[in-house]
């Protein structure tokens, strides 16, 4: 997919080298955003070694060199510790920070958003933007047309999460178990190839992961409803990308299949694949680097009223992470919520 833009801008990529910068360059270049200088930010180590974009080379340079180059929009891929100390401070100059970590998403007055679903509650005050946890973005683009229909009444999701979701260190781990070796380093707790880890980042004090809370408060900020009924189940699976999503809804009204089936074929970012007679139904292999969320297995739960199952299946570094960040920063350009003559800052972070 490309866009059309009138502006173009000097764009930061902060973790620039680590898994979702790389993603995010090639979405950006793959979307045409509007790029005039690109401005990679690494760690300290990284500071002079080159990076590929758009068929020229950029040095690596460091986070002060950047700032002090005024970038019109920034894409951070450091990490929630780094969101926090600098997205204030580029906030600070007036600069509109779309960060992609855990630090701000539950943080009041802060937008948590999803352009297919809620990208409307952005204004020009806001200087700092949330993007989701993967795992949330997927399956609210899935659901929000079945909630806008029919109102959804309680959510059960399981998700089967992929080793990219943890990141390179997890992909090592994944590769050299793959092998038959000992991992250098030990990511997980236990061994994930040939294995499921119904384990998804650390245990809370409710014996439920913080990536199971996630879905659960994400989802009620996204769509708009506090007190939806959510519970979540995080499982990690020997997936090297992609992670999928076996969700119950229950509605507040009747549905007939067809229609479900005719509302998610029409849902902006929703790619409906659903004819199990024929094997055709969501997998991962079908939604890597492509960015698209993948719904199929649609049927009734024949043991409750006006309950339905869905398996949803999503690229977890594109939507999940890197496009649906990007997604942000083309949607306040389009609705004129940055400026193109001076456009603000954007910066983009990651989990």
């Amino acid at each position: 997919m490309t866009n059309q833009f009138t502006t173009q801008m000097k764009v930061a990529v902060i973790g620039a080298t680590g898994l979702v910068g790389q993603i995010m360059l090639k979405v950006l270049e793959e979307r045409a955003f509007p790029v005039t200088t690109l401005l990679p930010v690494a760690s300290a180590q990284s500071v002079g070694k080159k990076i590929l974009f758009n068929g020229r080379e950029y040095p690596v340079v460091s986070m002060e060199q950047a700032v002090e180059a005024c970038p019109d929009i920034a894409l951070f891929s450091a990490g929630a510790s780094v969101s926090r100390e600098w997205a204030p401070k580029f906030a600070e100059t007036g600069c509109t920070v779309i960060d992609n970590s855990s630090a701000w998403r539950m943080t009041e007055g802060i937008p948590l958003v999803v352009p297919e679903v809620n990208g409307h509650v952005i204004t020009r005050e806001d200087k700092i933007i949330a993007n989701p946890n993967c795992s949330t973005i997927q399956m609210v683009v899935a659901l929000n047309p079945l909630h806008q229909r029919y109102g959804i009444n309680r959510i059960i999701v399981s998700t089967y999460q992929a080793v990219t979701g943890t990141g390179m260190k997890a992909v090592k781990q994944y590769q050299e178990e793959a092998k038959g070796q000992t991992p250098e380093a030990m990511v997980y707790p236990h061994p994930i190839f040939a294995n499921c880890l119904p384990h998804c980042d650390v245990f809370l004090d409710n014996d439920y992961t913080k990536e199971e809370m996630k879905l659960v408060h994400e989802t009620r900020k996204i769509m708009g409803v506090p007190d939806m009924p959510v519970t979540a189940t995080a499982v990690r699976v020997p997936v090297l990308g992609g992670h999928s999503e076996s969700v119950n809804i229950e509605l507040d009204s009747d549905a007939e299949i067809g229609e479900i089936r005719r509302i998610l074929a029409g849902a902006p970012g929703v790619k409906l694949y659903d004819d199990p007679k024929n094997n055709q139904y969501p997998m991962p292999v079908l939604a890597e680097g492509r960015d698209a969320v993948w719904v199929g297995r649609i049927r009734k739960d024949e043991s409750r009223d006006r309950c339905w199952n869905l398996f949803i299946v999503a690229d977890n570094l594109r939507k999940g992470a890197a496009t649906n960040a990007v997604q942000i920063a083309e949607y306040l350009i389009e609705k004129n919520i940055v400026k193109g003559e001076k456009l603000d800052y954007i910066a983009l972070a990651t989990q």
